[in-house]
C-alpha cells in the first residue's frame, strides 16, 4: 500500500463527538502521537455546541441529521432518545463517502494516549511503550484491513489486557470483536443496531450472519474512566446504568448473550457472549458426505 492511503484523501480519522467542544481529547492525543493526516470532528445537528466546534476546528467539523440517520437503523426500543452514539455511528459512511474518502477511522473524542503492549509468548509483565509515529501504525493497520476480508478492524483496549497470561490479548492473537475504535470502508458498509452497546450488538449480530470482526492487540487506546468526562455518553451511562445497556444486546442476540455479574469485589452487571453459539462454524473436512 505504500504511503498512498494516508496521503490522498482515502484515509482520514472521524472523531465522535457530542457536546465538549473545548474538550476534544482525541484530536489532541492523536497530533501528540505522531499523526498528521486529516481529522474530522463529526457532530449531529441537535448540538447545542455547534458554533463552539465550528470555531475551533473550521470545515473539519460535519454536521449530520439525527432524525434522517433514525430511518435507516433499528434503535431497539420506542423511548424516543437519540442522545447515543449510535446516530454518528451510522452518519459515518455516508459522510465519507461525500467527502470522497475511501478508509477511515472512528474513534471517540475521549482517547489521553495510544500504547504499545508486547507480551513475549503471552508472558508478562507486557512492556508498555508510547507511541510516537501514529501515521505509521494507522498505515500498518489500514494495510492489514484492506488485505483481509472483515468488515471493521479495531485497536484493542485495556479491558483486553486483564488477566495477566489469561487476558484475551496476552497472546497477541486476534480477538473476535471490534469495540470502540472502528477501521472502516464504505466498499464495506454495516448498520450498528441499538441505543446502547451498539458495538458489541453489531459485532455478535453481524459475525452470526457470516461478517467478521476483529481486534488486533499490540496497540491499545487509552480513555479517561468512564462517566468522569461530562458530554458525551456520560449522561445517559448515568442515568441508565449498565443493567439497561447490556441487555440491549441480549434483546438483539438472544441466543448467545447474556446478563452476568462482572468483577472481583465490586459486582456489576454486564453482558457475556457465548461464542459456541454465536458464529457459524467451519466443519472438518471428514464429516463430508459422500
Amino acid at each position: 500500500m505504500g504511503v498512498m492511503q494516508m496521503s490522498d484523501n482515502n484515509f482520514a480519522v472521524f472523531i465522535l463527538s457530542h457536546g465538549r467542544a473545548d474538550n476534544v481529547i482525541t484530536y489532541k492525543t492523536l497530533r501528540k502521537h505522531g499523526y498528521t493526516g486529516e481529522i474530522y470532528i463529526i457532530c449531529d445537528d441537535g448540538d447545542l455546541q455547534l458554533n463552539q466546534y465550528k470555531k475551533k476546528y473550521g470545515d473539519k467539523v460535519i454536521v449530520f441529521s439525527k432524525s434522517e440517520i433514525l430511518k435507516t437503523f433499528d434503535v431497539g426500543d420506542n423511548f424516543g432518545k437519540t442522545n447515543a452514539i449510535v446516530f454518528a455511528r451510522n452518519a459515518s459512511f455516508d459522510i465519507a463517502e461525500k467527502l470522497g474518502i475511501k478508509y477511515f477511522i472512528e474513534l471517540d473524542d475521549d482517547y489521553s494516549c495510544f500504547e504499545f503492549r508486547i507480551g513475549v509468548d503471552g508472558r508478562y509483565p507486557m512492556r508498555i511503550r508510547e507511541v510516537v509515529n501514529l501515521d505509521k501504525i494507522f498505515e500498518i493497520y489500514l494495510h492489514y484491513y484492506i488485505s483481509i476480508n472483515a468488515k471493521s478492524l479495531a485497536l484493542s483496549q485495556g479491558g483486553d489486557y486483564i488477566g495477566g497470561s489469561d487476558a484475551p490479548a496476552a497472546s497477541n492473537k486476534l480477538m473476535r470483536k471490534c469495540m470502540n475504535s472502528f477501521f472502516c470502508s464504505t466498499d464495506r458498509r454495516f448498520n450498528f443496531s441499538g441505543f446502547l452497546n451498539e458495538d458489541v450488538t453489531t459485532y455478535v449480530l453481524a459475525q452470526s450472519k457470516g461478517d467478521l470482526f476483529l481486534t488486533a492487540p499490540v496497540v491499545s487506546i487509552v480513555q479517561n474512566n468512564t462517566q468522569t468526562n461530562s458530554g458525551g455518553m456520560t449522561d445517559i451511562y448515568l442515568q441508565c446504568g449498565t443493567y439497561r445497556k447490556s441487555f440491549y444486546s441480549v434483546m438483539f442476540c438472544p441466543s448467545c448473550v447474556r446478563i452476568k455479574k462482572m468483577g472481583d469485589k465490586h459486582y456489576r452487571l454486564h453482558h457475556s457472549v457465548k461464542w459456541n453459539n454465536a458464529v457459524p462454524k467451519i466443519i472438518s473436512p471428514k464429516y463430508k458426505l459422500n
